[in-house]
C-alpha cells in the first residue's frame, strides 16, 4: 500500500516522493512512501537467452545398420531431417503395407519400434530409402534427383512396400513407380524362419539405387543395351549400398577396428545382403566386392559382369584409403579419413555416370570421365594411377601406366605424384571391343528382380530412354498391336 507522511524535517514543506518497498506477502509489489528517500531504480526482469530452433524439424528412425544377421552391429537411432507424416510418407517417398500403415509417430515424433515388427519393417526401410536419396542429392548439388516419371511437373512419390509378397526377392517397378520387397522361408526351415528382403541395408539402399539411376540414366535399365550398361546398374545398387554405409560414421568406425584399416580385410563392407546370400546357400553374401573378377571370366552375365566394375571401385576405394590413412594420420581419426575419402570417391562416381552417355554406356565410358573429372579437381595424381591400374587389372581398358609396380607389390601407394611412367593420362581405351560384355545381349537371368522385370525387357528402348511414366499397355504393346491388325481385317 501507499503511506503519505509529512517531511520528518522541520521546515520542509514538500511531500516525499514514494520508493518501492517490497511486500511481507506474495503478491504485487507494494509502495511505500519513505520521505527524503531518493527514487529507487527500476528493478531488473531476468529473461532468459533463446535458444536457437532448427530450421527445418526432423524425425528418428529405429534401423538395423546392416543385415540383422550381422550381430555386432545390430540396431541404432539415426535421424530423418525432413518433415515425415505419418506413413511413414513425405514429399519423395510414400510406404505401403496393409494393414499396418499408416504407421504412426510417437508422442516425440519419432518412428521408433520394436525390432522385428511391421511397423520397425516400414520405419526401417523408409529411413534407409531416404538416407540414399539424401546421399545422392548431396553429390547433387543439393539439388533434388528426379524420379523417371517426374517430368512436366509431375511430383509423384515413390512407393515403398515393406512386405510385397512371398518370393526370394525384391525389385524397383518404373511402371509401378514402386520398390517391393518380399519374404520368403528358406528351403529346409521351419515356417517360422522368414527372410524379410526390407530388414537388409544392403538391399533396401541396393534396389533404391536402381530407382535413382533409372532418374537419372532412365536409358541404361533397357535389355537391348550391351551388358556392361545393364552391369553398370547392378554395380551402382551395390555401390549405393557400400557407399550408404561408409556415409554411417558409427559403421566407418567398427569397419576400421575390425579390419584395422585394411579394407581388403574380410569385413561386413565387401559382403553384400549376407543374411539373403546365406538364406540361398552362398557362403556369405550375394555379392562379394572384394573380387578379383575380371571380364574375360565373365561373358555376358549381367550379374556377373557387375561385378567386375564393382571390384575395381572397391579396389580404388582401398587404394585412396591407403594413401589417404598414411598421408593424415597424425592429423585426423582413420574413421574420419575413411568417411571422406569413401565421400570424394562416391561423388567421382556419380558425376562420372551423370556425365557418360545416354545410353550404351560402357566400363571405359565411366573411367574416362573420372579419371578427367579428377584431374580437374586437382586431386592427387596417384588417385588417377589406382583408377587407371584397377580397371587394366580387370581387363576393362588397355594399361595407360605400366602395371610393373602394381603386380610385383613395388608400387608407391603413398607417393601424391606417382604416376608408374611420368604420364598423367585421362584417356584410355576399351582392352578388347569384341567382348561379350559389349556385343553380346544381355543375360539377366541371375540379376537381382528389377533387372529381371518385363518392362525393361520388352518396352521399346527409346520410351525407357525418355524420362516419363509407363503403364500396362507399354509392356503389352506389341501383343496389343498384333490384335490390332488381326481385328481390322
Amino acid at each position: 500500500m501507499t503511506i503519505h507522511q509529512q517531511d520528518f524535517q522541520e521546515g520542509r514543506s514538500t511531500r516525499a516522493m514514494p520508493i518501492e518497498v517490497p511486500a511481507q506477502r506474495p503478491g504485487p509489489m507494494s509502495r511505500v512512501a519513505v520521505p527524503g528517500a531518493a527514487p529507487a531504480a527500476p528493478r531488473a526482469v531476468p529473461r532468459p537467452v533463446p535458444v536457437p530452433a532448427p530450421a527445418r524439424t526432423g524425425h528418428r528412425f529405429m534401423i538395423y545398420k546392416q543385415d540383422p544377421s550381422v550381430t555386432e552391429l545390430g540396431a541404432r537411432l539415426t535421424f530423418v531431417p525432413t518433415v515425415v507424416l505419418n506413413g511413414p510418407t513425405d514429399a519423395r517417398v510414400r510406404t505401403e503395407m496393409q494393414g499396418v500403415t499408416p504407421v504412426a509417430r510417437n508422442v516425440n515424433g519419432d518412428f521408433v519400434f520394436p525390432m522385428g515388427s511391421p511397423q520397425f519393417d516400414c520405419a526401417h526401410t523408409f529411413a534407409v530409402v531416404r538416407q540414399a536419396m539424401a546421399m545422392y542429392e548431396r553429390h547433387n548439388g543439393g539439388n533434388p534427383i528426379p524420379f523417371a516419371w517426374n517430368v512436366g511437373g509431375n511430383t509423384d512419390r515413390i512407393s515403398v512396400f515393406p512386405h510385397a509378397g512371398v518370393g526370394a526377392n525384391a525389385f524397383y517397378s518404373r511402371t509401378a513407380k514402386a520398390l517391393k520387397f518380399l519374404f520368403f522361408t528358406p528351403e529346409g526351415q521351419p515356417p517360422t524362419t522368414v527372410v524379410h528382403t526390407c530388414r537388409s541395408f544392403d538391399i533396401v539402399a541396393h534396389e533404391m539405387g536402381h530407382a535413382l539411376l533409372d532418374g537419372l540414366k532412365p536409358g541404361w535399365l533397357s535389355a537391348a543395351g550391351p551388358p556392361q550398361t545393364g552391369g553398370l546398374h547392378e554395380s551402382f545398387g551395390d555401390l549405393t549400398a557400400i557407399f550408404l554405409a561408409l556415409a554411417q560414421p558409427d559403421q566407418a568406425e567398427a569397419l576400421i577396428a575390425l579390419t584395422k584399416a585394411n579394407l581388403h580385410d574380410k569385413s561386413f563392407l565387401a559382403d553384400v545382403a549376407e543374411e539373403f546370400g546365406r538364406a540361398l546357400g552362398m557362403p556369405s553374401g550375394l555379392r562379394n566386392a572384394d573380387n578379383d573378377l575380371k571380364l574375360s571370366q565373365v561373358g555376358n552375365e549381367v550379374h556377373a559382369i557387375s561385378q567386375v566394375f564393382t571390384g575395381a571401385i572397391y579396389d580404388v576405394l582401398a587404394d585412396m584409403c591407403m594413401f589417404e590413412m598414411a598421408r593424415q594420420r597424425r592429423t585426423k581419426d582413420p574413421a574420419l579419413v575413411l568417411i571422406e575419402t569413401a565421400s570424394a570417391l562416391c561423388r567421382l562416381v556419380f558425376d562420372a555416370i551423370v556425365a557418360s552417355p545416354a545410353t550404351g554406356a560402357r566400363y571405359v565410358d565411366v573411367a574416362n570421365k573420372m579419371l578427367q573429372m579428377s584431374s580437374g579437381r586437382g586431386d592427387p595424381a596417384i588417385y588417377r594411377t589406382f583408377i587407371r591400374n584397377r580397371f587394366a587389372v580387370r581387363e576393362i581398358t588397355t594399361a595407360a601406366t605400366p602395371l610393373t609396380d602394381l603386380m610385383s607389390g613395388q608400387m608407391k601407394m603413398t607417393e601424391a605424384d606417382y604416376t608408374g611412367d611420368g604420364q598423367d593420362i585421362t584417356e584410355v581405351e576399351a582392352l578388347d571391343g569384341l567382348s561379350a560384355s559389349l556385343r553380346a545381349e544381355q543375360d539377366r537371368s541371375r540379376c537381382c528382380g528389377t533387372m529381371q522385370m518385363p518392362e525393361y525387357q520388352v518396352v521399346d528402348p527409346e520410351k525407357l530412354a525418355k524420362r516419363g511414366s509407363l503403364e500396362d499397355d507399354d509392356i503389352l504393346r506389341e501383343d496389343l498391336d498384333e490384335l490390332r491388325r488381326a481385328f481390322s481385317k
